[in-house]
């Protein structure tokens, strides 16, 4: 049975959420992951333009000056977006997080965004998943020493809820190692958005994609029969004339997404720390460029060492305060247990937890 620490929303003078926060760090051991001069990852979202429901910036900066009290050299981070929006390479996703605040001024650390300028800076991982075999972890994240996970819950179309999990598996992975999780199909090209410029073939390791037509009329075709599913063409189009297949098994994507959290934190099981805020929990996820009224009043924010009891722990009291399957309610064709029970089997935790309030 793992420990889950638990900050409610009442304050009092000189008791606000931050200093809660610097408790919860305190209480989760935060100075026993993290070794004196250790690059610490603080692995958070910095939402696309537009949203308003991510974690407050006040929140990270808390959290750097923790890492630095326990001798660590943090940086915030995040990788980059399948879709093509405000994170879709590098740039731009520098240029969306300073706009929701997020800057080495307002964080008091670096913002670093961890799979490179285009979304291809990855280590190819080895696991042991029934589904996959290796994954492709973002360089920054796996050259990091330790990691403090920082999820804000809401609900997800496609995963049912995101919280810890989606945060790791998914936010940890490069763009090629997204396009895997979300698609079981083979890409397809959208030719009145393709421009024929040729990226796509020089990416293809398979040497699949080839232009056809002639004149204004070309674009560019992908061998299905060569085609091996790799991503690397709709990693590399800006154009999103390559278009992301969302119809895979959704259950087969959960599972994806967990083994990449076994990827992501192989080598790192005894350092990392995650935190998950139960504040303006919203219907969608913060990678819409706008966020719906809460689905619930806010409960508080969590952190514990095991995954997949602060998981299980968020959304029992999710579901409990609004006296429903909360996600379930929103998404009826996703059950999003599933992905925490697998985590379970997949040795990430255990669902079996301790819930320590510390007000």
């Amino acid at each position: 049975m793992s420990e889950v620490y638990f900050a409610n929303m009442r304050c009092a003078p000189n008791r606000g959420m931050l200093v809660k926060l610097s408790e919860l760090c305190r209480r989760v051991g935060l100075k026993d992951i993290i070794e004196e001069r250790d690059f610490v990852a603080i692995k958070t979202s910095f939402s696309e333009p537009g949203g308003t429901a991510y974690i407050p910036v006040i929140y990270i900066r808390t959290m750097v000056e923790e890492v630095k009290k326990v001798g660590g050299r943090p940086f915030v981070s995040d990788s980059n977006t399948l879709y093509v929006g405000g994170r879709a390479h590098a740039l731009r996703h520098l240029q969306t997080a300073a706009a929701n605040g997020f800057t080495m001024e307002t964080t008091g650390a670096p913002i670093i965004i961890a799979d490179g300028l285009r979304g291809h800076d990855f280590v190819e991982v080895e696991i042991e998943g029934r589904i996959l075999n290796k994954v492709k972890i973002a360089s920054t994240f796996y050259q990091s020493d330790a990691f403090v996970v920082m999820s804000h819950l809401t609900g997800h179309e496609f995963m049912g809820y995101g919280g810890a999990i989606k945060n790791v598996g998914m936010g940890m992975a490069s763009r090629g190692g997204k396009q895997q999780m979300h698609s079981d199909i083979k890409p397809a090209v959208n030719p009145e958005r393709c421009t024929a410029c040729g990226k796509c073939i020089e990416w293809c390791p398979a040497g699949a994609i080839s232009i056809v037509g002639k004149g204004k009329e070309k674009y560019a075709k992908i061998d299905r029969s060569l085609c091996i599913g790799c991503g690397e063409c709709t990693v590399m189009c800006f154009k999103a004339a390559i278009q992301v297949r969302l119809t895979g098994v959704l259950e087969n994507a959960q599972k994806k997404v967990v083994e990449y959290c076994m990827g992501a934190l192989k080598g790192k099981e005894n350092k990392v720390a995650f935190f998950n805020f139960l504040i303006n929990v919203t219907p969608d996820c913060d990678c819409w460029n706008y966020n719906d009224a809460r689905a619930v009043e806010d409960i508080g924010i969590l952190a514990s060492r095991d995954m997949v009891s602060i998981e299980q722990a968020s959304l029992d009291l999710l579901n409990e305060r609004s006296g429903k399957d909360l996600f379930r309610s929103i998404y009826p064709a996703v059950d999003c247990q599933k992905q925490v029970d697998y985590a379970a089997e997949m040795g990430l935790g255990s669902k079996e937890y301790e819930l320590i309030g510390i007000d």
